[in-house]
């Protein structure tokens, strides 16, 4: 997958693929021209085998009026779509499946299932979202979280959301991934409270309580981003200029971020939910085939890091 402008850093990570066998994939409820072709899709590029589950005449009569080939694939008929999430959710308790990829129900719907207390996917982790970026003006893939899941996350939870995405950048090959954790000042103040966890973040990782990352913050954005207004600053940091993650202080900056970047700087994102028993692939109903493919590749990768942690 390439951005518009072709910068292509998604290559290396479909390149990453290249090998290794595809995993099963429970999809819930593709219901829709695009979830149903992008999961098609990500299963003849070899990254996922996906079972459907949803409304099977519904799937098909889909898949005919877009000439979508269904081939051999598994469909497991579904009423509706809060029964495709909790069958889709099952699928995975049964392990008969190591991913989860949602179809054109929504979120909401597909995160409750997932949370089910006796049914769902909990872990003693807190689930959160992460973008992986491909920003045509920044020299890397970028991570983004938490910009979906969790509105006012508190430094308990911010320690979940952060270790989420150092072990999803050690699954793509980043062995130490720099964390920039952003607030709108460099500087820890009590009047800022996002300084505050920024700062204690840091610590945290010295005491070994956040582990496989190198972390700095609190950073605006541009000392983050640059190493020349890092300068200007008089920062001196590793992670400034350089940063594999950015860590936002909750979920509304975080989402005009991530947004921002697609919208005024041609950034494709493919996203993940991180926390569960298993990744969650949660594009949105407005994503391209594209992104969900890509998303696809970035959640393969995260599967087969955890199957190598647990051999």
């Amino acid at each position: 997958m390439t951005n518009k402008t072709g910068t292509g850093k998604y290559e290396t990570l479909l390149a990453r693929c290249q090998g290794l066998e595809p995993v099963v994939t429970a999809v819930a409820h593709p219901c829709e021209e695009t979830a149903l072709a992008g999961a098609m899709e990500a299963g003849e590029k070899g990254l996922i085998t996906p079972i459907l589950v949803g409304p099977e005449a519904k799937i098909r009569e889909i898949a005919k009026r877009h000439g979508i080939d269904l081939g051999q694939t598994e469909i497991i008929d579904a009423a509706h779509s809060h029964e495709s999430a909790a069958k889709a959710v099952e699928l995975v308790r049964q392990g008969r499946a190591e991913l989860l990829m949602k179809g054109s129900l929504h979120s909401d719907e597909m995160l409750g299932a997932v949370v089910a207390r006796d049914a769902g996917l909990r872990t003693a982790r807190r689930l959160s979202h992460v973008f992986a970026m491909d920003v045509p003006t920044y020299h890397k893939v970028l991570l983004v979280t938490d910009a979906a899941i969790n509105i006012a996350p508190t430094l308990e939870d911010k320690v979940d959301i952060c270790q989420n995405a150092i072990d999803l950048a050690n699954s793509l090959g980043i062995e130490r991934p720099k964390v920039a954790i952003l607030a709108a000042v460099e500087t820890v103040t009590s009047k800022m409270p996002a300084t505050i966890d920024a700062a204690a973040l840091c610590k945290m990782a010295d005491r070994g309580q956040i582990t496989g990352g190198l972390l700095d913050g609190p950073l605006a954005f541009d000392n983050a981003i640059s190493t020349e207004a890092a300068r200007t600053k008089g920062i001196v940091s590793e992670v400034a200029g350089d940063p594999d993650i950015l860590l936002v202080p909750d979920l509304e900056a975080g989402n005009i971020l991530a947004k921002l970047l697609s919208f005024l700087a041609n950034a494709d994102s493919a996203g993940l939910v991180l926390g569960a028993r298993v990744p969650i692939i949660l594009t949105s109903r407005a994503d391209s085939v594209r992104a969900r493919i890509a998303s696809c590749a970035v959640a393969k990768l995260a599967a087969h890091a955890r199957r190598k942690a647990a051999a």
